[in-house]
């Protein structure tokens, strides 16, 4: 045993947070008596208790723990569509959280049953009353039924887990109904292929068995069926109700997607099972290998991990500055960092990583024609159309909820209007916190947000946001000439009125991180054809006259035209190449 047993990434361990959702089978005894070892797994299944037996004395739970965090709520929503209920678990020292509340709502949209219990009551500083009063006005229940536990010393666990036990609904026998499992999640294997993860809802799947992807037309033939202790353990069948892995063989990573049905190919079922909602990245950034042979190696990482991060989407990019890349969507900055640490641990991946933008929605009409206007997305600067073409700019906005102590209300309003929110309304909660929902575009959230409410807050409060649709705003597109050349990479769509401010310091951290040419190079930012920010790079200077000794200065003064003739000559044909590194520390915040 270890800490962090279902965290089993090493960044998982490293950030102290769960990144990906784990499922895992476990054997409870009500009575208190041993449970099986792993290898009475496949005794254990012929004593699965029947659909409203609660009598019997050994119980398979099939859990599945989630992240928390407001990037991976793509997660949590797929792990609720494979279960009948969900613990909600809130910390006795930290009461609800905002995104306690964001992840509540995804399990009632499913209709699961709702499990509340507080943790760490065994903490000096666990204030459990209070906690109490908070779930009881959330959930309309009573003091009895929150269920009150230290995870940590094992007091309540055993009430918990009988009240699960009879609270979830056991799985239905559907031994004449074909088989339909939901694929929740995939993993690569370089021996076995794809390994589906799959909750069973009707019939069972056993090895040899051939499989039919009912969205893919994908088809296999079962290699080796099992479930999660948490390691993969090989049982031979998976039946209805249970949670469990099956090894496709199947080395096309495009064939088995998440929230697909599988059934027999021997007896398919006529409907696929709901599936899940197609997630909407909410930002954007391109990725380049700072080695172009290594391209290939790149879309085949972003394939496998797609396999895992269902999150995760992308697209083939070209630029002409780096090469060829991707252009990768992400739920947030976090997923991005985790995504670009994946990269370059597992694949051993250099990458350069473009500024991270939203996706903006454009109304153009070319001027003297007559047809309608077209509305198109663009996810990067330098793929937006002309200025004078532009009928409007709509930028994703968003629903913020911050749950903060109320002392720091004034700091966190005046973070708020910085970043140009708008503050719909404030509610007041036990233990003198405070709820305040706001408005914001989703380019002033995704960035720096977070990490300036936890320093305004001294990391007390928290925040869950949600997609609330586009608006129109006043926004420009700045690019930056380097030497007279527009680096598109470089490209961005900001607003109007920071502008000029975020030009010059934009063009301030070029001018340090770009090497010296042998001439003068101007970077400058332009924003509708107009110049509005200007830096000079001097050129590096050369001695040519240090081997002369005395005599006449005419000749230290032809050599002094001479060499300001070629460096006129090389900076009228020269281009200057922005080594990758340069993008990297640009992009970095």
């Amino acid at each position: 045993m270890h800490e962090q047993y279902l965290d089993m990434h090493p960044l998982e361990r490293e950030k102290g947070i769960t990144i990906k959702m784990q499922p895992v089978r476990m054997i409870y005894h009500p009575d208190g008596s041993s449970p099986l070892p792993a290898p009475g797994i496949q005794q254990a299944e012929s004593r699965m208790p029947k659909a409203g037996d609660r009598s019997i004395n050994e119980i398979i739970l099939n859990l599945i723990d989630t992240p928390g965090h407001v990037d991976f709520t793509y997660e949590v929503s797929r792990a609720l569509a494979a279960v009948e209920s969900a613990i909600l678990l809130v910390d006795a020292t930290q009461g609800v959280q905002a995104q306690t509340l964001a992840n509540l709502h995804l399990a009632q949209k499913e209709g699961v049953v709702i499990i509340p219990a507080i943790n760490k009551i065994d903490l000096a500083s666990a204030d459990v009353s209070a906690v109490e009063k908070e779930l009881q006005q959330l959930l309309g229940v009573e003091p009895h039924e929150i269920y009150k536990i230290s995870a940590k010393v094992g007091t309540g666990v055993s009430e918990l887990l009988a009240g699960v036990i009879q609270k979830t609904p056991s799985p239905q026998e559907s031994t004449n109904d074909p088989m339909r499992a939901l694929i929740f999640d995939s993993k690569f294997d370089p021996y076995q292929g794809v390994i589906a993860h799959v909750r069973v809802f009707e019939g069972s799947i056993t090895p040899k068995k051939s499989l039919f992807f009912m969205a893919s037309g994908a088809t296999c033939e079962a290699l080796e069926v099992g479930v999660f202790l948490p390691q993969r353990t090989v049982t031979g069948c998976l039946s209805s109700g249970e949670i469990g892995y099956v090894a496709t063989g199947i080395k096309e990573l495009e064939k088995v997607r998440v929230g697909d049905t599988i059934t027999l190919v021997s007896s398919p079922a006529s409907e696929p099972l709901a599936g899940y909602k197609e997630i909407i990245p909410m930002i954007f950034a391109s990725l380049f290998p700072e080695n172009q042979d290594e391209y290939d190696v790149l879309r085949d990482s972003l394939k496998k991990l797609k396999l895992e991060d269902a999150a995760l989407m992308f697209e083939p990019e070209e630029s002409s500055a780096l090469g060829r890349g991707y252009r990768v969507g992400f739920l947030g900055m976090l997923h991005m960092e985790i995504i670009s640490e994946r990269l370059k641990r597992e694949y051993d991946l250099a990458l350069v990583f473009s500024n991270p933008s939203v996706a903006f929605r454009i109304t153009t009409q070319k001027k003297g024609t007559e047809h309608s206007p077209d509305t198109s997305i663009i996810y990067a600067a330098s793929k937006m159309p002309e200025a004078h073409d532009i009928v409007c700019i709509e930028e994703p906005s968003v629903t913020v909820e911050i749950i903060t102590p109320g002392i720091y209300l004034g700091s966190l309003t005046s973070l708020i209007h910085e970043h140009d929110g708008k503050i719909l309304d404030t509610i007041s909660l036990s233990g003198d916190r405070l709820m305040l929902h706001f408005e914001a575009p989703l380019r002033e959230i995704i960035v720096t947000f977070y990490n300036e409410l936890k320093s305004v807050s001294q990391g007390f409060a928290s925040m869950a946001y949600e997609l609330s649709g586009y608006r129109t705003s006043d926004l420009v597109r700045m690019d930056i000439l380097v030497a007279g050349d527009r680096v598109g990479t470089l490209s961005e769509i900001i607003p109007r009125v920071k502008a000029d401010s975020i030009a010059r310091a934009r063009l301030g951290k070029l001018k340090d991180l770009l090497p010296r040419e042998l001439f003068a190079v101007a970077l400058q930012a332009e924003v509708g054809g107009r110049i509005i920010a200007r830096e000079t790079i001097a050129a590096m200077r050369k001695d040519v006259t240090g081997y002369l000794y005395g005599g006449d200065r005419t000749r230290k003064m032809k050599l002094w035209k001479k060499q300001a003739r070629g460096k006129k000559r090389l900076k009228e044909s020269a281009h200057v190449n922005i080594p990758p590194e340069v993008f990297l520390k640009m992009f970095k915040k």
